[in-house]
């Protein structure tokens, strides 16, 4: 009911009145421009992140296209139920699932780089020349600090790995519970589980996507810090 609204409306009907149009049909299109108006003002949801498994290694890959088969067969659950309220609450869920979608993909992508990143420390080479300096009754003392930054070198990638591991343990945890809510929504299709323990599980799962996304970007900045 803004004032642009309301003048919108005046317009339309005014401007058919003076063309002939019954005043019914003019009150219709006073309306339909007022509609206009309200649908030109409501806001727009984000634009949904580009999720691409094909572009990341594996596992970080099988994980998400997991997550987006779980997604899709919780939308058959959504599509097989007829129209009224039930149906409405489950495809808002469906929607919020789309989050967890999103941050699945930003933490499997993460995960990969980080993998990447520890393929670019040459440890092999590292370790090889640690041995030989400490061999022989160890390093002479102009030798320690290439022996300190040998061993920094080792302890970023292992740092990098531990992170790696985590996350990669975690994720697979999580991509089960995509799994679960699946079958969670095929009880409540039927009738026999609870939308409210449906959504709570639904909230659940993606802010724990969320804060384990946070963690692996915190964590990463940390382990890459001697």
């Amino acid at each position: 009911m803004s004032p642009l609204g309301i003048v919108l409306f005046g317009v339309g009907a005014a401007a058919s009145i003076l063309a002939g149009l019954p005043i019914a049909a003019a009150a219709g299109i006073g309306a339909a421009a007022w509609g206009g108006r309200v649908l030109a003002g409501m806001p727009r949801g984000a634009a949904r992140t580009h999720v691409e498994p094909a572009s990341l290694g594996e596992p970080w890959r099988g994980y998400v296209a997991s997550a987006q088969d779980a997604k899709r067969r919780f939308d058959r659950v959504v599509a097989s139920v007829a129209a009224g309220p039930l149906r409405a609450r489950l495809e808002a869920l469906s929607s919020r699932l789309d989050d967890g979608i999103d941050e699945s993909w930003r933490i499997a992508r993460r995960g990969d780089e980080v993998v990447a990143a520890v393929g670019q420390i040459d440890t092999a080479s590292a370790e090889r020349e640690l041995a030989l300096l400490r061999d022989g009754g160890g390093p002479s003392g102009a030798q320690e600090g290439t022996v300190a930054s040998l061993e920094a070198q080792l302890a970023a990638a292992e740092r990098l790995r531990s992170v790696a591991r985590r996350s990669q343990d975690r994720l697979r945890l999580l991509d089960a519970r995509f799994d679960e809510l699946v079958a969670r929504a095929v009880e409540v299709s039927v009738g026999a589980g609870s939308t409210d323990m449906l959504t709570d599980d639904v909230d659940g799962l993606v802010s724990e996507l969320e804060a384990l996304r946070i963690a692996l970007e915190e964590t990463e900045q940390a382990a890459g810090q001697p």
